[in-house]
């Protein structure tokens, strides 16, 4: 009896998990599907931004700023790396933290032994928008820095731009000589990755990778083609720079949450599967007990009946003697 009702207990607190793991499924499958939404409404802008720098690397046009070129450094000095990480501000997600995590613990470590082979060292700061990680991070002994906090949920492009913006006045000032984004990608409804990708200096090569095939633009430049700058080519690379970071940003921002979103989703009803499972296995093991403890209680119950039957017969056997010794 005991058994059978810690059973029972058993089967209502999966009853409770499926319940709440399915309705956290129908949750991030309405936020999944505004997430994509808004993904391929930012795609296109996103694509183009990354996709203008590409073609202008193709143009074979030359420009001249600090943003485009790759700092030189000698034997003994410092390269700053900035490392800006999006995971998600919640767990039960499945493995889609622990990959963004574990591609950015792989290409930071792989930078270090790159650069102590040229004789550099590395300084590499990390930059996390989302909460998931900070402590695993820390723990590893990175350096996380506290300051910067970013949520991951509902993405905006004001949010972008201040993001935007705080990567550029690090840069210039010479706070961080690389930054590179490390976020999830996703290639199809189904199939999510982890990137990494230089954003600053602006990388063209690395560029050209993420750029969707059917977001990619006509181009209106050739090789060797010259162009006016109006008012000054210093302004339009200005807001060139300026929309391309906005854009990469805002892009890298949407497509991770998308992701995030997808995969807890797809987590969620796993976890309802695997609860239907369990509830279907524990409900057979319930029946049996029930069916045992069922046929236990016939069989004292018929034993019971055949003992009082022959309890009856006993008397009834017992009286008929005295009546025959009366007579």
């Amino acid at each position: 009896m005991e058994q059978l009702a810690n059973l029972k207990k058993h089967i209502g607190s999966i009853g409770d998990i499926k319940q709440m793991t399915r309705a956290m499924q129908l949750i991030s499958a309405v936020k999944m599907r505004r997430a994509r939404s808004q993904l391929e409404k930012t795609m296109p802008f996103f694509a183009l931004c990354a996709d203008t720098m590409v073609e202008l690397r193709d143009a074979g046009v030359v420009i001249d700023n600090p943003l485009f070129m790759l700092r030189q450094k000698k034997k003994g000095e410092v390269w700053k790396i900035g490392y800006f990480i999006l995971t998600g501000d919640q767990g039960l997600a499945g493995a889609y933290n622990l990959n963004v995590l574990s591609t950015a613990e792989k290409h930071i470590h792989a930078k270090i032994v790159d650069n102590l082979s040229k004789g550099m060292m590395t300084s590499a700061k990390l930059y996390l928008a989302g909460n998931i990680g900070r402590e695993r991070l820390i723990k590893e002994g990175f350096d996380v820095v506290e300051g910067f906090r970013y949520p991951i949920n509902e993405p905006t492009y004001y949010r972008a731009r201040d993001i935007s913006e705080y990567i550029l006045d690090l840069f210039e000032s010479g706070t961080l000589d690389l930054v590179y984004f490390i976020y999830t990608r996703m290639e199809s409804a189904i199939s999510m990755k982890p990137i990494v990708t230089r954003v600053l200096p602006v990388n063209p090569d690395a560029l050209d990778l993420i750029v969707p095939d059917r977001y990619r633009q006509k181009r209106g430049l050739i090789n060797g083609d010259l162009l006016d700058y109006v008012p000054s080519s210093d302004d339009v690379i200005t807001y060139l720079i300026s929309t391309y970071m906005n854009g990469m940003v805002y892009g890298a921002l949407t497509e991770a949450y998308a992701s995030e979103q997808t995969a807890r989703m797809t987590a969620m009803d796993n976890a309802t599967s695997n609860a239907d499972d369990m509830l279907h296995k524990l409900t057979l093991v319930n029946n049996q007990l029930r069916q045992s403890r069922i046929t236990a209680e016939l069989s004292e119950i018929v034993g019971g009946a055949e003992l009082l039957n022959a309890q009856q017969s006993k008397k009834k056997e017992g009286g008929t003697s005295e009546w025959h010794q009366v007579m």
